[in-house]
Protein backbone atom coordinates (compact mmCIF):
# COMPACT_ATOMS: atom_id res chain seq x y z
CA UNK A 1 0.00 0.00 0.00
CA UNK A 2 1.08 3.53 -1.02
CA UNK A 3 -0.90 6.43 -0.20
CA UNK A 4 0.10 9.68 -0.92
CA UNK A 5 -1.79 13.04 0.00
CA UNK A 6 -0.95 16.91 -0.51
CA UNK A 7 -0.97 18.97 2.88
CA UNK A 8 -2.92 21.96 1.17
CA UNK A 9 -1.26 25.43 2.38
CA UNK A 10 -3.88 27.01 4.78
CA UNK A 11 -4.72 30.67 4.05
CA UNK A 12 -6.77 32.71 6.27
CA UNK A 13 -8.69 35.18 3.99
CA UNK A 14 -10.06 36.86 7.19
CA UNK A 15 -8.74 37.08 10.35
CA UNK A 16 -10.94 38.70 13.41
CA UNK A 17 -9.16 38.83 16.80
CA UNK A 18 -11.73 39.39 19.31
CA UNK A 19 -10.10 38.79 23.41
CA UNK A 20 -7.93 37.28 24.55
CA UNK A 21 -8.79 34.58 26.99
CA UNK A 22 -7.96 33.81 30.65
CA UNK A 23 -6.66 30.15 29.02
CA UNK A 24 -4.03 31.99 26.39
CA UNK A 25 -5.34 31.70 23.92
CA UNK A 26 -7.46 34.06 21.74
CA UNK A 27 -11.07 34.24 20.86
CA UNK A 28 -11.16 34.37 17.02
CA UNK A 29 -12.96 34.44 14.16
CA UNK A 30 -11.28 33.15 10.70
CA UNK A 31 -12.55 32.71 7.17
CA UNK A 32 -9.82 29.35 6.34
CA UNK A 33 -9.29 28.42 2.34
CA UNK A 34 -6.75 26.54 1.24
CA UNK A 35 -4.34 26.15 -1.78
CA UNK A 36 -4.15 23.15 -4.30
CA UNK A 37 -0.55 23.23 -3.57
CA UNK A 38 1.84 22.40 -1.06
CA UNK A 39 4.00 19.48 1.25
CA UNK A 40 3.38 15.83 0.07
CA UNK A 41 3.31 12.84 2.30
CA UNK A 42 3.36 9.53 1.08
CA UNK A 43 3.30 6.59 3.14
CA UNK A 44 3.70 3.14 3.26
CA UNK A 45 2.94 0.57 5.89
CA UNK A 46 5.79 -0.60 7.95
CA UNK A 47 6.71 -2.20 10.99
CA UNK A 48 6.69 1.09 12.83
CA UNK A 49 6.40 4.83 12.41
CA UNK A 50 9.03 6.69 10.99
CA UNK A 51 9.53 10.21 8.94
CA UNK A 52 11.92 10.83 6.62
CA UNK A 53 11.67 15.02 5.30
CA UNK A 54 12.87 16.04 2.43
CA UNK A 55 12.46 19.05 0.35
CA UNK A 56 13.52 22.76 0.09
CA UNK A 57 12.16 23.27 3.58
CA UNK A 58 13.04 19.30 5.27
CA UNK A 59 16.16 21.14 7.38
CA UNK A 60 13.80 23.86 9.06
CA UNK A 61 12.37 20.35 11.07
CA UNK A 62 14.81 20.66 14.00
CA UNK A 63 13.70 17.03 14.99
CA UNK A 64 11.94 14.98 12.61
CA UNK A 65 10.48 12.81 15.40
CA UNK A 66 8.80 15.34 17.65
CA UNK A 67 6.79 17.53 15.32
CA UNK A 68 2.99 17.90 14.12
CA UNK A 69 3.44 14.58 11.51
CA UNK A 70 4.36 11.92 14.09
CA UNK A 71 1.91 13.79 16.91
CA UNK A 72 -0.85 12.86 14.29
CA UNK A 73 0.51 9.43 13.95
CA UNK A 74 0.42 9.16 17.58
CA UNK A 75 -2.93 10.27 17.80
CA UNK A 76 -4.42 7.74 15.66
CA UNK A 77 -5.19 3.94 16.54
CA UNK A 78 -3.89 1.34 13.79
CA UNK A 79 -3.32 -1.87 12.83
CA UNK A 80 -0.14 -1.11 11.44
CA UNK A 81 3.09 1.42 11.93
CA UNK A 82 3.42 4.03 8.84
CA UNK A 83 6.68 4.98 7.01
CA UNK A 84 5.94 8.68 6.11
CA UNK A 85 7.98 10.52 3.55
CA UNK A 86 7.15 14.37 4.02
CA UNK A 87 8.36 16.90 0.99
CA UNK A 88 8.71 19.92 2.60
CA UNK A 89 7.84 22.61 0.53
CA UNK A 90 6.18 25.20 2.10
CA UNK A 91 8.32 28.04 4.61
CA UNK A 92 8.34 26.93 8.00
CA UNK A 93 6.36 30.17 10.94
CA UNK A 94 4.95 31.15 7.68
CA UNK A 95 1.22 31.52 8.35
CA UNK A 96 0.23 29.16 6.05
CA UNK A 97 -0.45 26.30 8.50
CA UNK A 98 2.31 24.17 7.46
CA UNK A 99 2.71 22.02 10.19
CA UNK A 100 -1.49 21.90 10.40
CA UNK A 101 -1.70 21.09 6.83
CA UNK A 102 0.71 18.39 7.50
CA UNK A 103 -0.83 16.65 10.06
CA UNK A 104 -4.19 17.19 8.46
CA UNK A 105 -2.86 15.30 5.95
CA UNK A 106 -1.97 12.14 8.10
CA UNK A 107 -5.86 11.98 9.19
CA UNK A 108 -6.73 11.90 5.62
CA UNK A 109 -3.87 9.07 4.94
CA UNK A 110 -5.29 7.10 8.25
CA UNK A 111 -8.85 8.00 7.06
CA UNK A 112 -8.23 6.16 3.68
CA UNK A 113 -6.25 3.05 5.43
CA UNK A 114 -8.36 2.12 8.44
CA UNK A 115 -11.03 5.00 8.58
CA UNK A 116 -10.85 7.52 11.48
CA UNK A 117 -12.31 7.47 15.05
CA UNK A 118 -15.18 8.95 15.98
CA UNK A 119 -13.72 11.21 17.92
CA UNK A 120 -11.50 12.80 15.27
CA UNK A 121 -12.42 16.48 15.78
CA UNK A 122 -11.47 16.25 19.14
CA UNK A 123 -7.87 14.27 19.11
CA UNK A 124 -6.98 16.77 16.36
CA UNK A 125 -8.03 19.82 17.91
CA UNK A 126 -5.57 18.89 20.80
CA UNK A 127 -2.70 19.05 17.94
CA UNK A 128 -2.93 22.63 17.44
CA UNK A 129 -6.62 25.27 16.36
CA UNK A 130 -5.75 24.94 12.64
CA UNK A 131 -5.57 21.21 12.29
CA UNK A 132 -9.81 20.50 12.25
CA UNK A 133 -9.72 22.84 9.56
CA UNK A 134 -6.72 21.34 7.93
CA UNK A 135 -7.93 17.50 7.51
CA UNK A 136 -11.03 18.78 5.38
CA UNK A 137 -8.50 21.31 3.82
CA UNK A 138 -12.58 22.95 2.59
CA UNK A 139 -13.10 26.77 2.80
CA UNK A 140 -14.93 27.04 5.92
CA UNK A 141 -15.37 29.69 8.73
CA UNK A 142 -13.49 28.64 12.19
CA UNK A 143 -14.30 30.60 15.95
CA UNK A 144 -13.50 29.68 18.93
CA UNK A 145 -9.60 28.84 19.04
CA UNK A 146 -10.48 28.29 15.11
CA UNK A 147 -11.66 24.82 15.88
CA UNK A 148 -15.22 25.55 15.88
CA UNK A 149 -15.86 24.89 12.19
CA UNK A 150 -18.87 25.89 10.30
CA UNK A 151 -18.70 24.94 6.47
CA UNK A 152 -18.52 28.09 4.06
CA UNK A 153 -19.56 28.18 0.19
CA UNK A 154 -17.75 27.82 -2.67
CA UNK A 155 -18.06 31.09 -4.06
CA UNK A 156 -14.12 31.78 -4.30
CA UNK A 157 -13.36 27.77 -5.64
CA UNK A 158 -11.04 27.73 -8.39
CA UNK A 159 -9.83 31.33 -8.23
CA UNK A 160 -6.06 32.17 -9.01
CA UNK A 161 -3.75 32.58 -5.65
CA UNK A 162 -0.22 34.08 -5.23
CA UNK A 163 1.74 33.32 -2.08
CA UNK A 164 4.48 35.12 -1.24
CA UNK A 165 7.04 35.13 1.65
CA UNK A 166 10.12 37.17 1.90
CA UNK A 167 12.22 34.55 3.62
CA UNK A 168 11.83 35.45 7.04
CA UNK A 169 10.03 32.94 9.15
CA UNK A 170 7.45 34.92 12.16
CA UNK A 171 6.62 32.59 15.34
CA UNK A 172 2.73 32.94 15.89
CA UNK A 173 3.05 33.60 19.48
CA UNK A 174 5.04 36.93 19.37
CA UNK A 175 2.64 38.26 16.75
CA UNK A 176 -0.48 37.39 19.27
CA UNK A 177 1.40 39.21 22.28
CA UNK A 178 1.90 42.16 19.92
CA UNK A 179 -2.13 42.44 19.33
CA UNK A 180 -3.35 45.73 20.98
CA UNK A 181 -6.25 43.77 22.35
CA UNK A 182 -8.69 45.75 20.98
CA UNK A 183 -11.66 43.87 19.37
CA UNK A 184 -12.90 45.58 16.05
CA UNK A 185 -15.93 43.28 15.76
CA UNK A 186 -17.33 40.02 14.19
CA UNK A 187 -16.53 38.82 10.72
CA UNK A 188 -19.01 39.94 8.44
CA UNK A 189 -22.69 38.47 6.97
CA UNK A 190 -22.70 36.89 3.39
CA UNK A 191 -20.67 34.28 1.64
CA UNK A 192 -16.81 33.94 1.42
CA UNK A 193 -16.30 36.66 -1.29
CA UNK A 194 -17.94 39.16 0.63
CA UNK A 195 -16.33 37.94 3.65
CA UNK A 196 -13.14 38.19 2.26
CA UNK A 197 -13.62 41.38 0.92
CA UNK A 198 -14.95 42.99 3.99
CA UNK A 199 -13.12 40.98 6.18
CA UNK A 200 -9.69 42.44 7.66
CA UNK A 201 -6.12 40.38 9.28
CA UNK A 202 -6.30 41.79 12.54
CA UNK A 203 -2.73 40.32 12.83
CA UNK A 204 -1.26 42.05 9.94
CA UNK A 205 -0.41 45.45 12.15
CA UNK A 206 1.42 43.71 15.15
CA UNK A 207 3.10 40.97 12.26
CA UNK A 208 4.70 43.79 10.53
CA UNK A 209 5.79 45.90 13.68
CA UNK A 210 7.62 42.38 14.09
CA UNK A 211 9.10 42.06 10.21
CA UNK A 212 8.48 45.40 8.70
CA UNK A 213 9.29 42.96 5.62
CA UNK A 214 5.36 42.21 5.36
CA UNK A 215 4.76 45.62 4.23
CA UNK A 216 7.28 45.53 1.39
CA UNK A 217 5.16 42.36 0.10
CA UNK A 218 1.94 43.67 0.55
CA UNK A 219 2.73 46.80 -0.93
CA UNK A 220 4.07 44.41 -4.15
CA UNK A 221 1.23 42.63 -4.59
CA UNK A 222 -1.19 45.64 -4.22
CA UNK A 223 0.50 46.78 -7.56
CA UNK A 224 -0.68 44.18 -9.70
CA UNK A 225 -4.21 44.39 -9.40
CA UNK A 226 -5.43 41.52 -7.26
CA UNK A 227 -9.15 41.11 -6.31
CA UNK A 228 -7.58 40.96 -3.01
CA UNK A 229 -4.35 41.07 -1.02
CA UNK A 230 -3.84 40.23 2.61
CA UNK A 231 -1.18 38.37 4.86
CA UNK A 232 -2.51 34.91 5.62
CA UNK A 233 -2.54 34.04 9.45
CA UNK A 234 0.21 35.56 12.08
CA UNK A 235 2.66 36.06 8.70
CA UNK A 236 5.00 36.67 6.88
CA UNK A 237 3.23 35.34 4.08
CA UNK A 238 1.04 37.15 1.86
CA UNK A 239 -1.39 36.04 -0.89
CA UNK A 240 -3.46 37.96 -3.48
CA UNK A 241 -6.22 36.49 -5.61
CA UNK A 242 -6.85 37.20 -9.11
CA UNK A 243 -9.68 36.84 -11.57
CA UNK A 244 -7.42 34.92 -13.97
CA UNK A 245 -4.24 32.18 -13.90
CA UNK A 246 -2.61 34.06 -16.79
CA UNK A 247 -3.02 37.59 -14.05
CA UNK A 248 -1.50 35.89 -10.98
CA UNK A 249 0.97 34.37 -13.32
CA UNK A 250 1.93 37.97 -14.72
CA UNK A 251 2.00 39.43 -11.41
CA UNK A 252 4.78 36.17 -9.96
CA UNK A 253 6.55 37.01 -12.94
CA UNK A 254 6.81 40.85 -12.25
CA UNK A 255 7.88 40.19 -8.31
CA UNK A 256 10.01 37.43 -8.88
CA UNK A 257 12.14 40.18 -11.20
CA UNK A 258 12.01 42.67 -8.49
CA UNK A 259 12.61 40.15 -5.70
CA UNK A 260 14.15 37.00 -6.83
CA UNK A 261 14.78 36.00 -3.33
CA UNK A 262 11.12 36.12 -2.12
CA UNK A 263 9.49 32.56 -2.18
CA UNK A 264 6.40 32.16 -4.22
CA UNK A 265 3.88 29.59 -4.63
CA UNK A 266 0.82 29.35 -7.18
CA UNK A 267 -1.95 27.72 -7.34
CA UNK A 268 -5.92 27.98 -7.52
CA UNK A 269 -8.03 27.94 -4.14
CA UNK A 270 -9.86 24.26 -3.66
Amino acid sequence: MVISETAYAKINLALHVRRRREDGYHELETLFAFVDAGDVLTARIAEQDTLQAVGEFAGALDDPFDNLVMRALGKLPRADGLALTLEKNLPVAAGLGGGSADAGAVFRIVREAYGLPDDWHERASKLGADVPACVESRTCVGRGTGTDLERADDSLGGMAVLLVNPRVPLSTGPVFGAWDGEDRGALPHGNSRTIAIEGRNDLEAPAISLCPEIADVLAMMRGTSPFLARMSGSGATCFALYDSNSARDEAAARIASDQPGWWQLKGNLR
